[in-house]
């Protein structure tokens, strides 16, 4: 079984790559989204609270640069809503963990 902070890195990509093909309209992932899923994953990599880990948005402390979190809110505010439709058992467990 994966762990969460595997979880969390899937979901967080599925989520990028979703924002990026839909939402920018391109057909493979952008150089910004690329970066930003390096980010992510390299944030989540260095998470202090490990598999405890809370939802970012209701995390205590804010590890991302301000720029990648404006980004990353805009990528979720975007993709949340529409991965019960392109990734539902993914959209479902971030739900049941927050």
């Amino acid at each position: 079984m994966k762990s969460r902070i595997e979880r969390e890195k899937e979901t967080a990509e599925q989520m990028i790559r979703l924002f990026c093909r839909h939402k920018e309209h391109h057909e493979t992932i952008c150089e910004s989204c690329a970066e930003l899923i390096e980010y992510a994953k390299a944030r989540l990599d260095h998470c202090k609270f490990g598999e405890a880990k809370p939802t970012c948005k209701s995390c205590p402390t804010h590890c991302y640069k301000p720029e990648m979190r404006e980004k990353m809110k805009t990528v979720m505010r975007y993709a949340g809503p529409r991965m019960l439709f392109y990734h539902p058992i993914a959209a479902l467990r971030h739900l049941f963990h927050r």
